[in-house]
């Protein structure tokens, strides 16, 4: 069927503002928006939909004087700068400082997810030293999928209309579904207190999905947009959380956290030179990071405690062994450095720790 001059020419025109979208998107998969203000701290509303626990907004929880005050971890989004998380629950465990709640964003939810299951520290780490998840992540290498645009496009102006994405990202969802332990694979049979932080298109807001498959949850926490489809849950169309909540300070309070440790794995945004912009993405990755730290900064105020691992030079989307092995080494370090400052800030909130561990296969802590 021939197509008319426009009809070729707006194809022309999507393909070229497409072709723009991947190079920020390889570059910085998180994409930037406005800062959550204020006002969305309000008093929690939750839904109950499709076997999924959606909250949206957050509340305070009052120390009970009857138990041993909750300490809680608020693990950002970023890629493969992730791996730091891991790093910093070693530390913690080692420690013998329990994590008794979790919440996370993007590979934060990812993370924080697994652990919560019941999977060891160690298990993550062999899992992100192997290519198997970014295998997962990107099931088809993604100059394939670009170079198929055109044809997604002819077939979208022909009827087919799916969701807006190049991947469903359903071998994804399972994959990390088959990576917790099969009696925990649901959200609300965890040991630990969990919830994933995702973005809903629908109305702008951010959920904490406190319930479901860890699987679906973490695939609609991470998925990028333009990368990945939209997730559909309930009513709610979500995306990567980073959008408007890549570190969930409150959401982790909501989960009853009276003490909030919060995991930023921002990039320390250092002095450039004009030189460092004449690659290929340079200029939207750094104006994406300034606005990640700006919004960030936001939600910074809000945890007792801030571990921030120096991820300088990890790409956020990097299937690379090597850096996930300097983010995880990151994350150990900084949060080893921070121990004594962290043993402190628990004492003056009278908040013992002292003979306490986290067993390895991260069993829920006894509150009394």
């Amino acid at each position: 069927m021939p197509f008319s001059k426009s009809e070729i020419m707006e194809t022309r025109r999507l393909v070229s503002i497409l072709l723009l979208c991947f190079s920020c998107v390889l570059a910085m998969p998180l994409l930037a928006v406005e800062a959550q203000t204020a006002s969305d701290n309000s008093a929690a509303t939750s839904a109950n939909e499709s076997g999924s626990s959606l909250q949206k907004g957050s509340s305070s929880t009052s120390t009970s004087s009857s138990r041993r005050p909750k300490i809680g971890l608020a693990l950002a989004g970023g890629g493969t700068r992730g791996c730091a998380h891991i790093g910093v629950l070693r530390v913690l465990q080692e420690e013998g400082i329990p994590v008794d709640c979790i919440a996370g964003t993007s590979i934060g939810a990812i993370v924080g997810g697994l652990y919560a299951s019941g999977r060891s520290v160690d298990d993550l780490a062999d899992m992100v030293s192997s290519p198997k998840m970014m295998k997962a992540f990107n099931t088809v290498p993604i100059p394939v999928r670009i170079a198929l645009v055109p044809v997604f496009l002819v077939a979208h102006m022909l009827g087919w209309h799916p969701l807006d994405g190049l991947y469903r990202g359903n071998k994804f969802r399972k994959f990390i579904s088959d990576c917790a332990p099969p009696e925990h694979r649901l959200i609300e049979n965890f040991p630990i207190p969990f919830a994933a932080v995702a973005a809903n298109l629908l109305d702008g807001k951010a959920y904490a999905i406190r319930s479901g498959d860890i699987g679906k949850a973490a695939q609609a926490s991470s998925a990028i947009p333009f990368l990945r489809r939209p997730v559909e849950i309930g009513d709610k169309l979500f995306v990567d959380g980073g959008i408007v909540d890549n570190l969930p300070c409150d959401e982790t309070r909501q989960l009853g956290a009276d003490f909030v440790i919060a995991v930023d794995i921002d990039d320390d945004l250092k002095v450039l030179n004009k030189t460092d912009f004449h690659k290929i993405g340079s200029a939207a990755d750094r104006a994406i990071n300034m606005h990640l730290s700006a919004v960030d900064s936001f939600q910074l105020g809000k945890a007792d405690f801030v571990i921030h691992p120096d991820v300088t030079g990890i790409a956020l989307l990097d299937g690379k062994k090597k850096d996930a092995l300097a983010a995880l080494k990151a994350g150990e370090d900084a949060a080893r450095q921070c121990l004594p400052s962290l043993r402190q800030k628990l004492r003056e909130r009278a908040i013992s720790v002292a003979g306490t561990t986290l067993n390895k296969s991260s069993e829920k802590v006894n509150d009394e």
